[in-house]
């Protein structure tokens, strides 16, 4: 008689590695045979291959499972090492394969990948994929073994992940990122039920780490347009606010500013979607910014000027989002200098002039003073007597703070600004206010700006 090798001596397992092949080869049938790939019949046969592969690799556990050393340590309700999730060390509830071929507790595994690791916690190898595996043969084994020390082991379908989702939430969440490939009333559908969705619940924006095909799942409508009038209104919208829910979720940040067609598509959004879809385009680069490594990615993708002819329009839905978006990518020196180069100083000072968002404007004008051409660019359009005279209006310290930061830099990188700096003095004693009451920075500024005019008038009296 034959032997079954790794399975002789076990007659489950051999069961089992029987009705594996018989389905895998039946799998196989139904690729072969089909003109179309079938896509369903090649994850089942993934998982089988799986299976078996596990069956393989468990030939230790097999094995001892007929030991009677082992049945001794079953006896004494230890915990055997095989049964335990290589994070957690607990014995799992709900194993799973990932792509190196590891079982895992499902729930730590996939808090491992929701925090943006790519590879697997054991072998430190990357993962070609995240799909999660059932492992069958290993919960079938650990359901024995706590049926032999009267251990009750939830039940894989009942269980509930540790973000509140059951399988039936995570079946519904594919369902509906399958249909945003069908026609333009599902793709809607689907759409408009992702956004609420992602909003009410943070576990469904989790959802979307855990696979790198869901993103461009969501954006596929998206991103197969050729043309404006093929992206319909309400379906950008409704997919662009979605990306802005996911990108509130710190571990999606990153993911989500590196997938591909992410940031063209925000660029897009900002000129071509309804004002709610570019706010939102606004609000979610300003959101994925919070990343030093993203302030660099979208600053090359070319968002910044996008974002201040956006902020030129003036549309009072938008202005704090794109205004908050500008700031957080010009903390960077390299974004400065985009800034600065499309146009953001005339487009700032004309609205600080027209008293509109002063305070967000103020904060984005005072971070790009550090950049020469700035500086330039302020003294030309005539900064100085709107600085002085927000300085006298103004209650706010942080503004009158920002105000004389700037013309700080300006007057000693342009000498000819000091004659309205003594001018003002002479008039208002805005600067000695200041300098007397100001914040802290805004005291050391204006005590600067004092004592080179104090200098300037010593020198002509002494002249």
């Amino acid at each position: 008689m034959a032997k079954s090798g790794v399975f002789e001596g076990d007659p489950t397992t051999v069961v089992k590695a029987v009705e594996l092949k018989k389905e895998l080869q039946r799998m196989v049938r139904a690729i072969v045979d089909e003109d179309d790939v079938n896509l369903e019949a090649l994850d089942k046969a993934q998982q089988m291959l799986f299976a078996l592969r596990e069956l393989k690799l468990k030939k230790t556990v097999s094995l001892k499972l007929h030991n009677h050393h082992y049945d001794n340590e079953m006896a004494s309700g230890t915990v055997p090492e095989e049964f335990k999730c290589p994070l957690s060390k607990e014995l799992m509830r709900d194993p799973v394969i990932i792509a190196t071929g590891q079982t895992y507790d499902k729930p730590f595994i996939q808090k491992w990948l929701k925090a943006g690791n790519r590879t697997c916690p054991l072998t430190q190898q990357v993962l070609s994929h995240t799909i999660l595996t059932p492992n069958h043969l290993i919960r079938e084994m650990i359901m024995q073994w706590c049926k032999n020390h009267g251990i009750k082991l939830p039940d894989s379908v009942s269980y509930m992940s540790e973000e509140g989702l059951t399988g039936a939430d995570r079946d519904h969440f594919l369902s509906l990122l399958g249909k945003m490939s069908l026609t333009l009333s599902e793709q809607k559908e689907a759409a408009k039920e992702l956004r609420l969705l992602t909003k009410r619940m943070p576990s469904f924006r989790a959802l979307f780490g855990e696979s790198v095909d869901a993103i461009p799942q969501l954006l596929s409508p998206l991103s197969q347009s050729n043309c404006e009038s093929e992206v319909h209104p309400d379906l950008q919208e409704d997919v662009i606010t979605t990306l802005l829910n996911l990108s509130i979720h710190d571990n999606n940040k990153k993911l989500v500013a590196e997938t591909p067609t992410v940031i063209p598509l925000l660029i897009d959004a900002l000129k071509t979607g309804t004002i709610e879809t570019r706010s939102n385009a606004a609000a979610t680069l300003f959101t994925l910014s919070a990343l030093d490594s993203n302030k660099a990615l979208i600053g090359k993708s070319g968002a910044l000027k996008p974002l201040i002819d956006l902020l030129d329009e003036g549309h009072p839905l938008a202005m704090k989002d794109v205004a908050s978006a500008i700031f957080n990518l010009c903390i960077i020196h390299e974004n400065k200098v985009r800034a600065v180069r499309d146009g953001a100083v005339r487009v700032i000072l004309k609205k600080i002039m027209s008293r509109l968002h002063v305070d967000e404007l103020l904060s984005i004008l005072a971070m790009l003073s550090t950049n020469q051409k700035a500086i330039e660019e302020m003294g030309e359009l005539e900064a100085v007597p709107c600085l002085l005279s927000i300085i006298r209006e103004t209650s706010c310290d942080r503004n009158k703070e920002n105000c004389i930061a700037i013309l700080y830099t300006i007057c000693f990188s342009d000498r000819s600004k000091w004659k309205v700096m003594r001018e003002e003095e002479s008039m208002y004693r805005t600067i000695s206010q200041l300098a007397q009451n100001g914040t802290s920075r805004a005291k050391r500024k204006a005590s600067g700006i004092l004592e080179r005019l104090n200098r300037a008038v010593n020198l002509t009296h002494t002249a």
